[in-house]
Protein backbone atom coordinates (compact mmCIF):
# COMPACT_ATOMS: atom_id res chain seq x y z
CA UNK A 1 0.00 0.00 0.00
CA UNK A 2 1.05 3.45 -0.79
CA UNK A 3 0.96 6.24 1.31
CA UNK A 4 0.49 9.74 0.69
CA UNK A 5 0.55 12.58 3.28
CA UNK A 6 0.09 16.01 1.32
CA UNK A 7 0.87 19.24 3.11
CA UNK A 8 1.01 22.95 3.25
CA UNK A 9 1.13 25.44 5.95
CA UNK A 10 -2.81 25.61 7.22
CA UNK A 11 -3.86 22.50 6.01
CA UNK A 12 -7.22 23.85 5.25
CA UNK A 13 -6.98 25.05 1.29
CA UNK A 14 -4.41 23.61 -0.93
CA UNK A 15 -3.64 20.04 0.87
CA UNK A 16 -7.07 18.77 2.00
CA UNK A 17 -7.72 19.78 -1.63
CA UNK A 18 -5.26 17.26 -2.89
CA UNK A 19 -6.06 14.98 -0.14
CA UNK A 20 -9.88 14.51 -1.43
CA UNK A 21 -8.69 15.09 -5.22
CA UNK A 22 -6.08 12.23 -5.03
CA UNK A 23 -9.03 10.17 -3.05
CA UNK A 24 -11.19 10.50 -5.47
CA UNK A 25 -9.09 9.64 -8.75
CA UNK A 26 -7.89 6.75 -6.67
CA UNK A 27 -11.21 5.64 -6.06
CA UNK A 28 -12.91 6.13 -10.04
CA UNK A 29 -9.56 4.08 -11.20
CA UNK A 30 -10.48 1.44 -8.52
CA UNK A 31 -7.55 1.36 -6.75
CA UNK A 32 -8.58 1.98 -2.79
CA UNK A 33 -7.28 -0.78 -1.33
CA UNK A 34 -3.59 0.68 -3.13
CA UNK A 35 -3.58 4.06 -1.44
CA UNK A 36 -3.81 5.41 2.21
CA UNK A 37 -4.04 8.87 1.57
CA UNK A 38 -3.86 11.96 4.06
CA UNK A 39 -3.13 15.96 4.69
CA UNK A 40 -1.50 18.32 7.04
CA UNK A 41 -0.16 21.59 7.68
CA UNK A 42 2.96 22.63 8.61
CA UNK A 43 1.86 25.64 11.18
CA UNK A 44 -0.27 25.04 14.41
CA UNK A 45 -2.68 28.10 12.55
CA UNK A 46 -5.38 26.44 11.25
CA UNK A 47 -5.70 23.34 14.23
CA UNK A 48 -8.63 21.69 14.61
CA UNK A 49 -10.39 24.00 12.02
CA UNK A 50 -12.33 22.46 9.18
CA UNK A 51 -11.97 23.02 5.25
CA UNK A 52 -12.17 26.47 4.42
CA UNK A 53 -15.29 27.23 3.25
CA UNK A 54 -13.81 28.30 -0.33
CA UNK A 55 -11.97 25.26 -0.99
CA UNK A 56 -14.82 23.38 0.45
CA UNK A 57 -17.28 25.00 -2.42
CA UNK A 58 -14.47 24.15 -5.31
CA UNK A 59 -14.23 20.84 -4.65
CA UNK A 60 -18.25 20.35 -3.94
CA UNK A 61 -18.25 21.66 -7.75
CA UNK A 62 -16.54 18.53 -8.57
CA UNK A 63 -18.77 15.99 -6.64
CA UNK A 64 -15.87 15.87 -3.99
CA UNK A 65 -16.51 15.37 -0.27
CA UNK A 66 -14.36 16.87 1.98
CA UNK A 67 -16.81 16.68 5.03
CA UNK A 68 -15.21 15.68 8.44
CA UNK A 69 -11.89 17.36 7.56
CA UNK A 70 -10.30 19.09 10.12
CA UNK A 71 -6.55 20.34 9.96
CA UNK A 72 -3.79 18.82 12.11
CA UNK A 73 0.09 19.55 12.04
CA UNK A 74 2.37 17.28 10.29
CA UNK A 75 4.85 15.40 12.77
CA UNK A 76 8.19 13.88 12.77
CA UNK A 77 6.57 10.70 13.10
CA UNK A 78 5.05 11.19 9.92
CA UNK A 79 7.84 11.08 7.80
CA UNK A 80 8.05 7.10 8.63
CA UNK A 81 4.80 6.54 8.66
CA UNK A 82 4.15 7.44 4.92
CA UNK A 83 6.12 6.78 1.83
CA UNK A 84 5.54 9.97 0.21
CA UNK A 85 5.20 13.80 1.77
CA UNK A 86 4.27 16.12 -0.67
CA UNK A 87 4.18 19.91 -0.34
CA UNK A 88 2.50 22.61 -1.99
CA UNK A 89 5.43 25.05 -2.60
CA UNK A 90 8.74 25.52 -1.75
CA UNK A 91 8.09 27.18 1.86
CA UNK A 92 6.07 23.78 2.95
CA UNK A 93 8.90 21.84 1.71
CA UNK A 94 11.11 23.65 3.80
CA UNK A 95 8.98 23.55 6.83
CA UNK A 96 8.31 19.88 6.31
CA UNK A 97 12.34 18.69 6.13
CA UNK A 98 12.29 20.98 9.40
CA UNK A 99 9.78 19.05 10.81
CA UNK A 100 10.42 15.20 9.24
CA UNK A 101 14.70 15.97 10.43
CA UNK A 102 15.65 16.13 7.28
CA UNK A 103 14.75 13.80 4.56
CA UNK A 104 17.07 11.15 4.08
CA UNK A 105 14.85 8.55 2.51
CA UNK A 106 13.86 11.50 -0.50
CA UNK A 107 10.45 11.20 0.56
CA UNK A 108 9.24 15.21 0.53
CA UNK A 109 8.71 16.08 -3.03
CA UNK A 110 6.26 18.79 -4.51
CA UNK A 111 3.09 18.08 -5.77
CA UNK A 112 3.89 20.11 -9.22
CA UNK A 113 7.44 18.04 -9.81
CA UNK A 114 5.24 15.90 -10.50
CA UNK A 115 4.34 17.58 -13.63
CA UNK A 116 5.98 19.10 -17.12
CA UNK A 117 5.43 22.52 -15.52
CA UNK A 118 7.27 22.25 -12.03
CA UNK A 119 6.52 25.02 -9.73
CA UNK A 120 4.45 25.81 -6.48
CA UNK A 121 0.58 25.28 -6.46
CA UNK A 122 -1.08 28.64 -6.53
CA UNK A 123 -2.10 29.63 -3.11
CA UNK A 124 -5.94 30.29 -3.00
CA UNK A 125 -5.71 31.94 0.95
CA UNK A 126 -3.15 35.21 -1.17
CA UNK A 127 -5.21 35.39 -4.22
CA UNK A 128 -8.83 34.44 -3.49
CA UNK A 129 -8.41 32.08 -6.89
CA UNK A 130 -9.63 28.79 -6.01
CA UNK A 131 -9.93 28.07 -9.96
CA UNK A 132 -6.25 28.17 -9.86
CA UNK A 133 -5.48 26.18 -7.56
CA UNK A 134 -7.73 23.50 -8.39
CA UNK A 135 -5.98 23.29 -11.96
CA UNK A 136 -2.27 22.88 -10.38
CA UNK A 137 -3.95 20.51 -7.91
CA UNK A 138 -5.70 18.13 -10.38
CA UNK A 139 -3.38 17.89 -12.85
CA UNK A 140 -0.70 17.37 -10.57
CA UNK A 141 -2.47 14.60 -8.62
CA UNK A 142 -3.41 12.86 -11.80
CA UNK A 143 0.32 12.92 -12.95
CA UNK A 144 1.27 11.69 -9.34
CA UNK A 145 -1.20 8.69 -10.12
CA UNK A 146 0.36 7.76 -13.30
CA UNK A 147 3.48 7.37 -11.97
CA UNK A 148 2.30 5.27 -8.74
CA UNK A 149 -0.06 2.99 -10.44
Amino acid sequence: MKKILFVCHGNICRSPMAEFVMKDLVEKAGLEDQFYIESAATSTEEIGNEVYPPAKRKLGEHGISCKGKTARQMTRNDYQRFDLLIGMDDWNIRNMTRIAGGDPEGKIHKLLDYTSRKGNVADPWYTGDFEATWIDVIEGCQELLKRLS
